[in-house]
């Protein structure tokens, strides 16, 4: 009895009251929403995208520099030169954050296929191991190059891969931006066979590496967080395993020998902490974009780091053609911003849409030899 007159009067509370509307409330919002991202202008949501690609681009640009500071403090003043194995500990901390995402929710499960994966983690790793042997057997001059090179051969990738068509302007933009980051960094030039043959490793691995982070998230439709956490682990372990005779062999030193310090360990896991930020923000931004928009307007770290190297530790090197070779760059990276968003600036060709007009093409002759 008490139940019922209760439920009674429940019905005459007015809709105003929040307890009484139920299930009703998810509608109203869910209509609301919507009936909000109809209203919201093509303006708007181009606003929306820019203030996220900055953000992107951003998070990038801090993390990346953050990581070259400690990791140039940990080998220059405590010694710790093992570069391969420390990629490893960077990978085996992303590894962790990713299954603590996973399991608050934060990633969804999803597949990637091994072949896939595998194809990855060996790109990446022939691009860590190659970077190290590049700069090791190579002037710094013909590293910086080989690193430069990037950009073409990412370029080429698109082109023949994804069937990428850049315009005038947008081709221009790269060399501008090629020809001020080369006047910045490159200095003296010498080669020699082991190391060209190092330098071409690194950059078609890298290349490959970051076309490949894009298009695996448009292939599988997976995002930023769960590609790294497919491929962070394997690689992680890789690294760890190869590492040390890696890192004995390019040094002749052993990472089990080093003295370990409080010091040295606390930038050690300072770089790790950092080092899970650049991954993420490096899948975000060519997810976002693509491998050659992320290595031509990613020099913006170049010059950045060259800026901050001014500041902090005095004008020495600082001279008129690294400034102009700076201020190239950047006018270059405007340049291809604004290029590349132009209609035709860079786009890709629609093999489907060929189709169909060959085959109007096709329909429209065989209707020609019917009427003959």
């Amino acid at each position: 009895m008490f139940g019922s007159g209760t439920r009674g009067v429940g019905c005459r509370i007015p809709d105003s009251d929040i307890g009484c509307r139920g299930k009703g409330t998810d509608a109203v919002q869910l209509l609301l929403a919507n009936s909000l991202s109809k209203r919201m202008s093509p303006k708007s949501k181009e606003e929306n995208k820019v203030a996220l690609d900055l953000a992107a681009w951003l998070f990038n640009i801090v993390t990346s520099v953050g990581i070259i500071i400690v990791n140039k403090t940990l080998m220059a003043s405590y010694g710790f030169t093992f570069a391969t194995t420390l990629t490893g500990l960077h990978f085996a901390a992303t590894t962790v954050m990713t299954l603590i995402l996973k399991r608050h929710g934060y990633i969804q499960s999803s597949t990637l296929p091994v072949s896939d994966l595998v194809k990855f983690v060996l790109f990446a790793n022939f691009s860590i191991v190659g970077m190290n042997v590049s700069l090791m057997w190579n002037s710094v001059g013909f590293y910086q190059i080989a690193k430069l090179s990037m950009i073409p051969v990412s370029c080429l990738l698109e082109v023949v891969l994804d069937r990428v068509r850049y315009s005038r302007d947008t081709k221009l933009s790269i060399v501008v931006v090629l020809l001020g980051v080369a006047i910045c960094t490159v200095s003296d030039v010498s080669v020699n066979a082991k190391g060209f043959v190092a330098a071409v490793i690194a950059v078609w691995s890298t290349s490959l590496q970051q076309y490949f982070v894009h298009y695996l998230q448009r292939k599988h439709s997976i995002g930023s967080f769960n590609l790294l956490g497919h491929t962070a682990p394997p690689q992680a372990a890789s690294l760890l395993l190869v590492g040390p005779f890696m890192d004995y062999w390019l040094t002749s030193k052993r990472v089990d020998a080093y003295n370990y310090t409080f010091s040295s360990t606390m930038f050690v896991g300072m770089s790790c902490a950092i080092a899970i930020g650049t991954n993420l923000s490096q899948f975000i931004c060519i997810g976002r974009f693509t491998a050659v928009s992320f290595q031509v307007l990613g020099h913006m770290k170049t010059i950045l780091v060259l800026t901050l190297g001014f500041l902090f530790f005095g004008r020495e090197g600082l001279n008129l053609h690294v400034v102009v070779g700076m201020v190239i760059a950047v006018v270059g990276m405007v340049w291809y911003g604004h290029a590349s968003s132009q209609p035709g600036g860079k786009e890709r060709v629609s093999s489907s849409n060929k189709l169909d007009e060959e085959a109007v093409a096709l329909v429209k002759s065989n209707e020609a030899e019917g009427k003959v």
